[in-house]
């Protein structure tokens, strides 16, 4: 059978990386998504991942050799988030069960696996840095644990491999997206240089201080696509970042200088974004109509909740590689160039001016 992916969550910013790549590499690719984007070389599935219904009736004949999931809903509560996300992942096995046809299902989470959920998130006893994924599971409930599970079980009952995959906060585009790190602080600075505003970094201490790492979202595409076509990585977890480290204190700077801005020193103060940005809903229209962009609704943009939660966390936050990397997979990716990558290619669809 001709290699033919699947792609849940085509339309966000892990999916739409994939779904790219995969075409790219000759597959057959459909994106499944509850609006399907249009990507040259996809074929839309428009389908609801929480009506089993949808899936079934919208999936009929597609028979995919390979699953690509990298899809959650953000709900009020850490059961609720198991409850939702994990069921998501059933209905989706469940529907393209009868049909046999799968080889390998990859499924995305993140560091949360070891940093733990959003009601935790950072706090309590963590494992010791560079995050291992030998660590294991923290013993708090855990959406993406859940997520996990439900593969498991699923590759059980069919028979296929798995891979899943903990990318570091992620450097892509997906407008709407709730973990958009880039894109809000691209509109952020856009907004500082427009209005004359100070570029103040919003986090912590330690975040500014102590070394970190992150993932372009390309690069966990093409791990996906290796570890969904090696033998040798068929039943594993792997961490996926980008393979450099820096600290905010460099980068800041860096990210102010392609925009032509100043970085203001930081002086240790917490500033989080989502404080900085209350009011700018009605500033941002008026850059968006006065400049011609695309998107003049903030909310479809940023995610400053995410990007507070990630910068203002107080621990060192690095991620250890050496488990894919000693399987062959040995992609690189400076990460204050994938920053610069998307700037540019938000400009060029008229997302920031």
């Amino acid at each position: 059978m001709a290699d033919k992916a699947l792609i849940a969550g085509a339309s966000g910013i892990v999916g739409s990386s994939a779904a790219a790549l995969f075409a790219e590499e000759g597959w057959q690719v459909y994106g499944l998504a509850r609006k399907p984007i249009e990507v040259e070389g996809l074929i839309p599935v428009a389908a609801d991942l929480q009506d089993p219904a949808s899936l079934k009736a919208a999936l009929e004949g597609v028979e995919p050799t390979h699953v690509v999931f990298a899809s959650w809903m953000r709900q009020s509560t850490e059961q609720e988030m198991i409850r939702l996300n994990s069921a998501m992942v059933r209905n989706l096995l469940d529907a393209l069960q009868p049909a046999g046809s799968i080889r390998h299902v990859a499924l995305v989470t993140g560091l949360k696996h070891y940093l733990g959920p959003f009601e935790a998130y950072g706090k309590g006893k963590m494992p010791p840095t560079p995050f291992r994924e030998e660590q294991g599971r923290l013993d708090v409930a855990n959406f993406y644990y859940a997520q996990e599970d439900a593969v498991f079980e699923a590759a059980e009952r069919g028979g296929f491999a798995w891979s899943v995959h903990r990318p570091h906060t992620m450097i892509g585009q997906a407008v709407g997206n709730a973990m958009n790190m880039g894109t809000t602080l691209a509109v952020y600075a856009s907004i500082c240089k427009e209005t004359g505003r100070l570029f103040r970094f919003p986090g912590s201490p330690e975040q500014w201080r102590f070394l970190t790492d992150m993932t372009d979202a390309r690069l966990l595409a093409r791990q996906i696509l290796w570890a969904s076509t090696e033998p040798d990585a068929a039943n594993e977890a792997f961490n996926v970042v980008n393979g450099d480290v820096f600290r905010w204190s460099w980068m800041w700077p860096r990210i102010a200088g392609w925009f032509g801005i100043e970085a203001e020193a930081f002086d240790g103060t917490v500033r989080p974004l989502e404080e900085q940005m209350k009011d700018d809903a009605p500033v941002w229209k008026e850059i968006a109509e006065r400049r011609g962009l695309a998107e003049p609704d903030l909310d479809r943009l940023i995610s400053a909740w995410h990007t507070d939660a990630d910068l203002g966390r107080p621990i060192e936050v690095v991620t250890d590689m050496s488990k894919s990397r000693k399987l062959g997979f040995l992609d690189y990716q400076p990460t204050d160039e994938a920053f610069f990558d998307l700037f540019e290619r938000l400009r060029t669809d008229r997302l920031i001016p």
